[in-house]
């Protein structure tokens, strides 16, 4: 099955226009229906040996929202001692989570008893198991992002907090604290970027051919050339 030029342009504007969203939000509630598609997109991520490890813990209360808040606070805190003035007063000033403000909270979480203890594909590579959960969370903010609601990963948090307050079982694992919910724009720039915090690398400078730090040859001077004229470069 093919994709239309319309469809190919509607899946490269969700990717490129997605961003962490941690202001913004609204009190908009989000449609049962729209909520489905978005868990539907997650949950046919791929995964190692289709395994599909996730379980995704949805949250409304106010209370758990507050010990989660809480938890936030703390450790924010607690990291801005790894940076030094004037960045760190500039760390503490950036918005980085809308955990009170979004219509509701997911958290993504990683099973890695589920079919185990054999998963093929994941014995030489345990990692994939996670790997696999982050696919998941691609797939879920994306969805979100085509559906116009606004997804914030809060990763300055406690696993141990959120396992307490979730009920987790000792085996599972929290990969993701998500804010989701629908919001009043879209920055055109991620927040992180357009404070200034740091630049957005340029692909050409990412990719390496063949060897680590390998020098494109005749073999790829077309796609080196291509690499600086994409749309979105």
């Amino acid at each position: 099955m093919e994709f239309t030029d319309e469809e190919k342009a509607g899946l490269y504007k969700a990717i490129h226009t997605r961003r962490d969203v941690r202001s913004y939000f609204t009190n908009k509630p989000i449609p049962s229906d729209v909520l489905a598609r978005i868990l539907h997109a997650a949950h046919h991520a791929p995964s190692v040996g289709f395994s599909q490890p996730w379980n995704f813990i949805l949250v409304k209360n106010s209370g758990t929202r507050k010990a989660i808040k809480k938890s936030f606070e703390e450790e924010k805190e607690q990291t801005a001692n790894m940076v030094e003035e004037p960045r760190r007063s500039h760390y503490m000033q950036l918005k980085l989570e809308g955990i009170m403000e979004s219509y509701l909270n997911i958290c993504v979480t990683y099973d890695p008893t589920r079919f185990g203890p054999f998963v093929i594909g994941r014995g030489s590579i345990p990692q994939t198991g996670v790997y696999s959960v982050c696919c998941a969370i691609q797939n879920l903010w994306l969805a979100a992002r085509a559906e116009d609601v606004g997804v914030g990963w809060v990763s300055i948090l406690s696993n141990n907090i959120i396992k307490k307050h979730l009920n987790l079982p000792s085996h599972v694992e929290p990969v993701a604290y998500l804010c989701l919910g629908y919001v009043d724009d879209f920055p055109t720039k991620p927040d992180l970027e357009a404070t200034g915090w740091l630049p957005r690398l340029q692909l050409k400078d990412v990719i390496d051919y063949e060897v680590w730090n390998g020098e494109p040859n005749v073999q790829w001077s077309e796609l080196d050339k291509t690499l600086g004229e994409s749309e979105y470069a």
